[in-house]
């Protein structure tokens, strides 16, 4: 099964569970790049530690990535509309937060550039 077959089917819930299972991984993966993402935005203002809020920050952006996508892949896929049980609402749902983490990563990865800048 190759990599994209495996996202199509995870964003329709076909590997596991029912139509709700995408919407879940989508939420899940957003919420991961959210929580990774603040702690990152905190650390890379602080000279002492922008290389690892750079790496946390990547984190952030490659979790928000991967849930923005499973969402826009069970939007696509997904049939029924909302209160089905399909999952759209919840799909609907994970597009901000893995916006929102990528966001978060980017920023942390801009502080810390910045942080590097004015100590060097």
């Amino acid at each position: 099964m190759s990599a994209t077959a495996a996202l199509l089917a995870a964003a329709e819930g076909g590997i596991i569970g029912d139509g709700r299972t995408g919407a879940n991984l989508a939420l899940g993966a957003g919420a991961l790049g959210l929580a990774i993402g603040w702690p990152a935005l905190a650390r890379a203002g602080h000279r002492i530690s922008t290389g690892k809020a750079r790496t946390i920050g990547t984190s952030a952006i490659a979790a928000g990535l991967a849930g923005t996508v499973l969402a826009v892949l069970h939007l696509a896929t997904s049939s029924g509309g909302p209160g089905t049980g399909s999952g759209l609402v919840g799909a609907i749902a994970a597009v901000p937060l893995g916006l929102g983490a990528v966001f978060l990563g980017r920023r942390a990865l801009a502080r810390s550039r910045h942080a590097d800048r004015s100590a060097g």
